[in-house]
């Protein structure tokens, strides 16, 4: 069925999104290219404005945007973030309507904040992502969701039109668990790419060469295919899709989640202490993979 004839249950049909950062605003068009109706709030309200043209009609505030929609998305920096602005739209929920959060936040974190909109009638999920701005402009994007599978399927369509890969993972939170594992084992590997390519350059294979040759290998990725390119002469973005700080609080929250678990995590408690070592080296500003450059001085280059 499609989307909007799923949501055809409701009197208003209309999708809310709060936080219309890059990803956010991604999100977004691809919402409005598949024709649906969009409020949107930002904190920034000039970030709202930019997508005005296009179609987005802006909210003053989450509760106006919990008042006027009844599927509502938000993508937020941290758990402080989300929880302030599902307390502003309070008010504005009511039973019926569904709050997927897309943002990366710890599965307890998001539990609380689930507890908090129950008594409202409204249903809280979390549905992290997995990808970049890369991802969400090619129609690439995956998505995670934990909650009720009938939550999820009153969704499911929706879902598809903002990327084809679209998993519900279990109970309320199990989705976050699975993002954590997965951003666990992605810096693990762009760690990995990086000694491998700085092994390489020493050796005298030109970087530009090497990175080609690794995205042409059995170890390529689509991780890789749109960061590996980076660590090559003027290439790294002026924007980071995920600069060193945002990388490690993900990194810290999934090492802190297998703590909890006991589950043992030695590769990824590695690949953290590398991004530690890359703000360190003042590089902090910079998408993560431009750890690349520790590992070259680590071998001797200039």
């Amino acid at each position: 069925m499609p989307a909007r004839l799923r949501l055809r249950q409701y009197p208003v049909v209309r999708i809310g999104f709060a936080g219309l950062g890059s990803m956010g605003a991604g999100v977004v068009r691809r919402l409005l290219a598949a024709g649906h109706d969009v409020s949107g709030w930002n904190r920034t309200r000039a970030r709202a404005e930019e997508l005005a043209p296009e179609g987005l009609a802006i909210a003053d505030s989450p509760a106006q945007l919990a008042r006027d929609c009844h599927l509502i998305f938000s993508m937020l920096t941290d758990a402080a973030a989300v929880e302030g602005v599902v307390r502003s739209a309070l008010p504005g929920l009511a039973e019926g309507k569904l709050w997927l959060d897309l943002s990366t936040i710890a599965p307890d974190e998001s539990r609380a904040i689930a507890a908090l909109v129950a008594p409202s009638g409204a249903r809280f999920l979390d549905a992290p992502v997995s990808g970049s701005p890369a991802t969400v402009t090619t129609g690439q994007l995956s998505i995670m969701v934990g909650g009720d599978r009938s939550d999820f399927r009153r969704v499911e369509a929706v879902l598809l039109e903002i990327g084809p890969k679209v998993t519900h993972l279990g109970p309320q939170g199990s989705a976050l668990v699975m993002k954590f594992a997965i951003n666990l084992s992605l810096v693990v590997q762009g760690m990995s790419f990086c000694e491998s390519v700085a092994m390489a350059e020493k050796a005298g294979i030109d970087r530009e060469v090497a990175v080609d040759a690794v995205l042409k290998s059995v170890i390529a990725s689509p991780m890789l295919g749109y960061r590996g390119p980076m660590i090559l002469a003027g290439r790294m973005p002026k924007s980071p899709f995920a600069d060193v700080p945002l990388q490690q609080k993900d990194q810290e929250l999934g090492l802190r989640l297998g703590q909890e678990l006991g589950t043992p995590l030695p590769f990824a408690a590695l690949a953290n202490q590398f991004l530690t070592a890359t703000a360190a080296a003042g590089l902090g500003d910079k998408e993560w993979i431009v750890a690349y450059e520790v590992f070259r001085h680590l071998g001797g280059a200039d």
